[in-house]
């Protein structure tokens, strides 16, 4: 009698792990899974909401034209809370679940452990936002970006303080993450000895209170403040500098440009100087998606058009190849022209795109304003 149990239990289990095979079998083959990755919680959310939702429009649109190789596009949506060790653990999950293809992460610090996660996969990952040289400099095959690098506007921050503001002395704070510290030294290092630094030092990212550094900072009678990170800290500092009493410039980079610097430092950040890429109202191609995506989610930020068109490169090269192989849609991706949203997009041999045309911005009534373009040579 306990044998037949026994024999009747395995079937039944042998049964089971059957029905459970098939359900995952048919699930594949109905659907190609894509990945997006950022920082969807917490205080950086703002900016992991804008890029999941440039990705889903760009979904919603190719699933309503019936998707890619007749199958539904299906998204997976991952929170790195843009720590390091979360942006490896979402990524071996992603892999794991099948993606084709990642957009992501936000934040130079994910995308760099994470992308060694997707590239010993070989599954490719494009990233809208993630700028710090680093990650297109290891090498990998299978790792992509649509936005410019911290070398880049680095320079061009560089330039408009020694020609164009004429300044001999600058202060330079970081937040001591991979994005933080590597654009603060790119632009720090780009002043060359045209432009004293004072002063430089890292801040804790997450941290509330800055005034210790700043009232340091004050002693030494910088000209200008260059801050590297993004807009939380950013706003409390630049706040609080003004209630210090320190009234110099304040300079930045595309981790600040975001309205929520604005609500955080309010007044403060009148006049603030801030490097990203030209105002996509202006160019011809986006007027399509700001449209779209203003009827489905409001204003779009800084990265959701990059998120986009990093999500329609995914699905072009996986059209392209008639398939979701890692191998064929990354060489498709390195021998694309694609003509997105913000353009006309190449990409050399490292993943990094052919051309990212940085300007100075200035925070003028509230609002962000195109202030400065270099010369082509700067870019």
């Amino acid at each position: 009698m306990k044998n037949r149990f026994a024999f009747f239990s395995i079937f039944i289990c042998v049964l089971l792990l059957s029905l459970t095979s098939i359900n995952s079998c048919s699930k594949k083959e109905t659907t190609i899974r894509i990945g997006v990755v950022g920082p969807m919680t917490g205080d950086q959310s703002k900016m992991g909401l804008d890029v999941k939702n440039g990705v889903e429009l760009a979904v919603k649109e190719w699933n309503q034209k019936g998707g890619v190789l007749g199958k539904k596009i299906e998204l997976l949506v991952e929170d790195d809370q843009h720590d390091p060790k979360q942006a490896v653990a979402v990524a071996n999950k992603l892999v794991n679940s099948g993606v084709a293809g990642v957009i992501g992460h936000f934040n130079s610090s994910a995308s760099i452990p994470a992308s060694a996660v997707y590239n010993k996969s070989k599954v490719p990952m494009i990233t809208p936002a993630s700028t710090n040289p680093q990650l297109t400099e290891q090498g990998f095959e299978y790792v992509f970006r649509v936005c410019g690098r911290d070398d880049q506007q680095g320079l061009v921050a560089a330039i408009f303080v020694s020609d164009v503001l004429k300044l001999k002395k600058v202060a330079v704070i970081h937040d001591k993450t991979t994005y933080g510290q590597g654009l603060a030294d790119e632009f720090k290092k780009s002043l060359g000895d045209k432009v004293e630094t004072v002063y430089y030092t890292g801040i804790i990212q997450g941290d509330k209170d800055f005034r210790s550094v700043l009232t340091a900072m004050k002693g030494k009678k910088p000209e200008l403040l260059y801050f590297g990170g993004i807009y939380p800290e950013g706003g409390l500092m630049i706040k609080q500098a003004r209630e210090l009493g320190i009234n110099i410039p304040f300079m930045s980079g595309d981790g600040v440009i975001d309205q929520k610097f604005i609500e955080i430092a309010g007044p403060a950040a009148e006049g603030s100087y801030l490097t990203f890429s030209p105002d996509p109202v202006n160019i011809e191609s986006a007027k399509n998606f700001l449209s779209s995506y203003k009827s489905a989610y409001g204003a779009a930020g800084p990265y959701s058009i990059y998120a986009y068109d990093a999500a329609n490169i995914l699905l072009q090269a996986i059209a392209e190849t008639q398939g979701v192989d890692g191998a064929k849609i990354s060489e498709a991706i390195h021998n694309m022209k694609h003509s997105g949203a913000l353009g006309e997009l190449q990409w050399d041999v490292k993943g990094d795109v052919l051309r990212s045309p940085y300007i100075v911005w200035m925070t003028k009534n509230g609002t962000f304003e195109e202030y400065w373009k270099p010369s082509e040579t700067a870019h």
